[in-house]
């Protein structure tokens, strides 16, 4: 009896030992492309580095450095400013289609179809959509000119020559590529909703307004949070669309000049490169964004108790 208890624990540590060999290969490649790269840069952040030889140590004279540096705050005021309009939209756009989907008094059929159509531009690469728009708004024969121009606008708008028409340019289409991402968030969210709630209310006369600042929007606090805050990461990180639309000849607008994109001009564009100073940029970013979703966080459970 004894013997084969003992058989049998040794098949279940086999079987065990065979479970990590399965999740080694993801182990391995986490640790190497994620945790590494964030402890790399931190080691870098302290040191006058330009990607080959010694690694010079000079403590906090880096961090000192991004604090003096204004164009670094000029190009994170540039992705604050395009960040708000985006999420602003982004986030009106998702409640509107919440309400319309959500309100049982319209009932429209397929969602499904409509939630695969809204969220089509954020499966689309961020190169793609960078040339349509770029060909959509050249100030010289863009076919939005053109369409103005049938209307009597004679003079071509220099859609991305010019600092405010090429934020706002950038915004709108962030968020054409992401309000989808955000309406499914939502709509997750109110699906969770006991319908109960909404037909009471509809009973004693609330209006489809009253159910959702009363409701619907208390109830979606937690999600709201998560989109909030991921937006604000993603924000913060922006620089494919920028990169890709805001420059001319090559060089970034200054109104376009994200901070990801400061960053990335010592980090790998500078000669020599920068690497220690990109680094310290890389990581006060990361406490900044820390700070927003903490003071986030203690707003959001506030208006909660």
């Amino acid at each position: 009896m004894a013997g084969s208890n003992t058989v049998a624990r040794t098949r279940k540590r086999n079987y065990n030992n065979m479970a990590y060999l399965f999740v080694m290969p993801f182990v391995v490649v986490f640790l190497v492309f994620s945790v590494y790269p964030v402890f790399r840069t931190l080691q870098l952040s302290f040191a006058n580095y330009k990607g080959f030889g010694d690694i010079d140590y000079v403590g906090f004279k880096n961090y000192i450095r991004v604090l003096q540096d204004k164009y670094f705050w000029t190009a994170l005021l540039n992705t604050i400013k395009i960040w708000s309009l985006n999420i602003v939209l982004q986030l009106g756009m998702a409640f509107l289609l919440t309400i319309v989907f959500s309100d049982i008094k319209y009932k429209i059929k397929g969602l499904g179809f409509f939630r695969a159509v809204y969220y089509l531009p954020n499966i689309i690469a961020a190169t793609s959509v960078a040339f349509l728009f770029k060909t959509l708004l050249d100030w010289r024969y863009g076919t939005i000119n053109q369409i103005l121009a049938k209307f009597g606008v004679d003079q071509p708008i220099n859609w991305l020559g010019q600092p405010f028409t090429a934020r706002l340019s950038i915004s709108l289409i962030q968020t054409w590529m992401w309000f989808g991402n955000s309406f499914i968030m939502l709509m997750a969210g109110v699906q969770g909703i006991n319908k109960d709630y909404f037909e009471a209310a509809a009973i004693d006369g609330a209006g489809r307004w009253k159910r959702f600042f009363y409701i619907t929007l208390p109830l979606l606090r937690p999600i709201l949070l998560y989109v909030t805050i991921t937006s604000l990461i993603g924000g913060i990180q922006m620089f494919d669309l920028p990169f890709l639309i805001g420059t001319v000849n090559g060089e970034p607008l200054g109104a376009t000049q994200t901070a990801i994109m400061y960053l990335y001009k010592y980090g790998f564009a500078s000669r020599p490169k920068q690497v220690g100073y990109a680094s310290a940029i890389a990581y006060t970013l990361f406490l900044l964004i820390l700070i927003i979703s903490l003071i986030q966080f203690k707003v959001m459970n506030r208006k909660e108790d």
